[in-house]
């Protein structure tokens, strides 16, 4: 048995009696992860609004496969971009952007006269998808305190499968409509939310890291002390940032440090591409690959052909009538729901390795039975009664599979992502890891029926199992625990020294480390 890469290095216990989860940051947690209703309403509405626009529009499988999983590789436009935009004008107001653009794609794709200008609305919806995934988290994590910085950065990915569920819900409820207005109201439901998300998002604080790091120091202080647990841990928190940032400890002139930072340190971003990618430390290549490794295999195990394509895997499982398949595939959005309640409440409680590995293990059970059950299907008659106890356990294994995804790999892909880069580098780290998450998700997505028609859906299921499987050996070997350490300080546990900057060595004596702090006090790279 392998262990946990953070044994022997301390870490900070929560404390016996938890301290009440802090109501201002939980709210500011809710309403910065509501874009996400958004995100997981227009990917997975497309479920069932495919059966029908291919009816409408006469459009082909491959054209449907390239619509569905296409708004995922748009979505990499906005992932990268948000990292840029977030440090220029904030995290807050990056969320307003995200929900101006949701509200363009959706009306785009619901009026849309034909396929050429559903793809121009998917581009449009893609690019909110994007910003909506790199800044939820990134601001949560920002916000929150690290007493409940777990709990309140899986807020993105519960939100996200309730977006999800609604889009079920749609598919269902408008299922019944004409055909050529079924798919269109589906769609164009989801342009509602997004007025009333943008008016919800400027009443929030911008987030305090963001505030520092544009030398806004008392602005920043008075989020921090409302989102902290108390006095002193705000204190602490905001000397955190600023030792990060390169303030210095004492220096509280917000004119004074806008000066320091102009002349001393990039402020929008500048430099940190080469930091991430040219010329990264030892402990930000480890940091990276962590987050990129952990964003693929969330998406190459196949959750999204399962979110997508369930009512062709319900089809194939024996359900052939348009209203169970998406009533069962209703309840699959339902069970993806709840389950992440698990996550929500475990992340600061139990960790995130224990949550990670019993996720991708419960994942690789349940695809290798659904890919039995459905190869053996294959080989009954439609109407035997084991053809029939078959199906049951194909639909309970789709069930099993998405109720493993969120316990674990769901939410915590995005809360470990979202901790572990140090404060300059986060946003754009955050941004690469997005996009690798983006590009997994579009290449399978736009895979899937070509897969299952080359090599059967059980085949399909076989294959993510195995991914799935390889991403628990990763995860068990490759991933520390980051429960209970400050943001500033995660970047030890991949090596560094934990200042925060991204520069941080595996090991200094007493004289290396007076030098590096006086040249971080002065803002030298």
């Amino acid at each position: 048995m392998g262990k946990d890469p953070s044994d022997g290095i301390p870490a900070a216990e929560a404390p016996a009696k938890r301290p009440p989860l802090n109501k201002y940051a939980l709210a500011c947690a809710v309403l910065a992860s509501m874009n996400s209703i958004l995100l997981g309403y227009d990917i997975s509405v497309m479920s069932g609004a495919q059966l029908f626009m291919k009816q409408d529009l006469k459009i082909t499988d491959t054209q449907i496969e390239v619509l569905a999983g296409i708004i995922n590789i748009y979505s990499l436009v906005g992932s990268l971009a948000a990292g840029r935009t977030s440090d220029w004008i904030g995290r807050r107001y990056t969320m307003v952007l995200a929900s101006a653009i949701f509200f363009a794609g959706a009306l785009i794709m619901g009026l849309a006269p034909s396929y050429a200008v559903l793809m121009v609305g998917r581009f449009v919806a893609g690019v909110g998808v994007g910003y909506a995934l790199m800044i939820a988290p990134v601001y949560t994590a920002e916000v929150s305190p690290t007493s409940a910085r777990g709990l309140l950065t899986s807020f993105p990915e519960v939100f996200i499968n309730t977006g999800v569920l609604l889009g079920y819900v749609s598919n269902y409820a408008f299922h019944s409509l004409p055909v050529h207005l079924s798919w269109r109201v589906m769609f164009l439901v989801g342009a509602v939310p997004p007025v009333f998300l943008a008016a919800a998002v400027l009443a929030m604080p911008e987030s305090p890291r963001w505030l520092v790091m544009q030398g806004r120091l008392a602005d920043a202080r008075r989020v921090l002390a409302k989102t902290s647990d108390s006095d002193a841990e705000a204190e602490e928190r905001l000397l955190r940032i600023k030792n990060a940032v390169g303030i210095v400890p004492d220096d509280d002139d917000d004119d004074n440090v806008v000066m320091t930072r102009k002349r001393n340190k990039p402020t929008h971003g500048e430099g940190v591409w080469r930091d991430l990618l040219i010329r990264p430390t030892p402990p930000v290549r480890r940091i990276l690959i962590a987050c990129l490794g952990l964003q693929f295999f969330q998406q190459a195990s196949g959750i999204d052909s399962v979110v997508l394509y369930s009512p062709r895997v319900f089809e194939k499982a024996g359900l052939r009538s348009n209203g169970n398949s998406l009533g069962a595939t209703m309840a699959v959005g339902a069970c993806k729901t709840l389950s992440i309640l698990v996550a929500t409440f475990f992340l600061d409680r139990v960790g995130r390795r224990p949550l990670l590995l019993t996720s991708a293990g419960g994942m690789v059970a349940s695809l290798v039975t659904l890919a039995s059950a459905l190869h053996a299907i294959d080989r009954l008659p439609a109407d035997s009664s084991a053809a029939t106890a078959l199906a049951g356990l194909s639909i309970a294994a789709v069930l099993a599979f998405v109720a493993s995804f969120s316990i674990g790999m769901g939410p915590i892909a995005w809360v470990y992502s979202s901790e572990i880069f140090p404060l300059r580098l986060r946003a754009q780290g955050c941004a690469l890891g997005t996009g690798m998450n983006r590009i997994m998700s579009g290449a399978v997505t736009m895979s899937f029926i070509s897969l299952y028609k080359a090599i059967t859906f059980a085949g399909s299921f076989y294959l993510y199992a195995g991914i799935a499987a390889a991403g628990w050996v990763f995860m068990f070997f490759f991933l520390p625990e980051t429960r209970g350490r400050s943001l500033e300080d995660t970047e030890k546990l991949f090596g560094g020294g934990g200042g925060g900057d991204g520069h941080g060595q595996d090991k200094e004596d007493e004289h290396d480390q007076h030098n590096k702090t006086s040249r971080v006090l002065t803002g030298q790279q």
